[in-house]
């Protein structure tokens, strides 16, 4: 009969144990299932909701032209590097002189059929309701640096004209 106290004591001991291992379960699994407006700023990739053309021209060392039109830009912060994209429409006759001084380690190189396989970019220009360079035909390209001065870890431009009057350019960079 002696056992039978210390036996209950026991199981009460176990069964108070477990329900605080319960109730702190259920606490943790409610809590990371909330997603806040500050968790949402950590998480990455994500796409900063602020990024105006200026910003990100800014940030890829670029002046936009006056004539240009239709600017769109992102900036989407990457686990380990940042993806920067500004588009804009120009008149033909201006891309000329913006590519000039981009001061490129390349000549743009010609490009008359889309490119038979289009990889999905970390940061692709979808994201400004546009569709890749890449999968574009009637395209001059290049890379303008890499790397490049003032953090930037590349940048390249793809020009692609749009009909006889306006091209729309593609920058797209990484710092």
């Amino acid at each position: 009969m002696r056992s039978r106290p210390r036996t209950r004591a026991m199981s009460t001991t176990l069964a108070a144990g477990a329900l605080t291992l319960c109730i702190g379960l259920l606490a943790a699994c409610s809590s990371s299932a909330e997603s806040t407006s500050a968790d949402r700023l950590t998480q990455v990739p994500r796409w900063d909701e602020n990024a105006t053309p200026a910003s990100v021209a800014k940030q890829l060392y670029v002046k936009i032209p006056t004539e240009a039109t239709d600017r769109r830009a992102a900036y989407q912060h990457g686990f380990q590097d940042d993806g920067l994209l500004l588009t804009f429409v120009l008149p033909t006759k201006e891309v000329n002189a913006f590519v000039e001084q981009l001061e490129s380690e390349e000549e743009l190189r010609y490009r008359a059929a889309p490119r038979p396989e289009v990889p999905t970019p970390m940061t692709p220009f979808s994201h400004l309701g546009l569709e890749e360079p890449d999968a574009l035909p009637d395209v001059r390209e290049a890379q303008v640096c890499a790397p490049c001065n003032g953090g930037l870890n590349f940048l390249r431009v793809a020009v692609h004209r749009l009909d006889d009057n306006t091209s729309r350019v593609y920058l797209a960079g990484s710092d």
